[in-house]
């Protein structure tokens, strides 16, 4: 969590003092990685968004998991059947949103005090995933809204999944 210190000040994730500038400390909960979610966060450090996929049934499955929740390896000899990963699209849209509008309330102090969307998506590949919205007002997102993927850098390299609106075709 950032502290506020006598004399420092917080804009635009930094911190300054008599012409030093620093970067501020991450104030947003970093995910742990796992040995089923390794190769989901190791793709995040190029750019690519990775979802499970269940090559037994042919679903997509997210979060990363050690075996498939849709067949559970039933019907074959393998216990969890074969799971592969697939890169997505990073297209989505919109299940369903609900914009926090009290932060500090919720402990997100990510947010320093702005209202943020938390959303459902849908990618393109059939997964739904939670997230934020991000690149508009949380109050215009809407069921539907056709997003794309953007990424925001954690403190170890990897990326968090964020979407933002959608570029209009033109």
């Amino acid at each position: 969590m950032t502290t506020a210190r006598p004399g420092h000040t917080e804009q635009a994730g930094h911190t300054e003092q008599a012409g030093h500038t620093e970067q501020r400390v991450r104030t947003r909960l970093e995910p742990p990685v796992g040995a089923e979610s390794g190769p989901y966060w190791d793709a995040t450090r190029e750019g690519r968004l990775l979802v499970q996929w269940c090559l037994r049934c042919d679903r997509g499955i997210f979060y990363p998991r050690a075996f498939c929740p849709y067949c559970a390896g039933v019907g074959g000899d393998e216990v969890g059947g074969p799971l592969a990963w697939h890169e997505a699209s990073g297209r989505a849209t919109v299940h369903a949103a609900v914009v926090e509008h009290r932060p500090e309330a919720a402990g997100a102090s990510f947010a320093n005090g702005t209202p943020y969307c938390v959303a459902l998506v849908d990618l393109e590949e059939g997964v739904r995933m939670m997230t934020n919205i991000v690149g508009c007002r949380p109050e215009d997102v809407h069921s539907g809204m056709a997003l794309t993927v953007t990424w925001e850098p954690l403190s170890d390299g990897r990326q968090l999944a964020l979407f933002r609106p959608a570029e209009e075709d033109t």
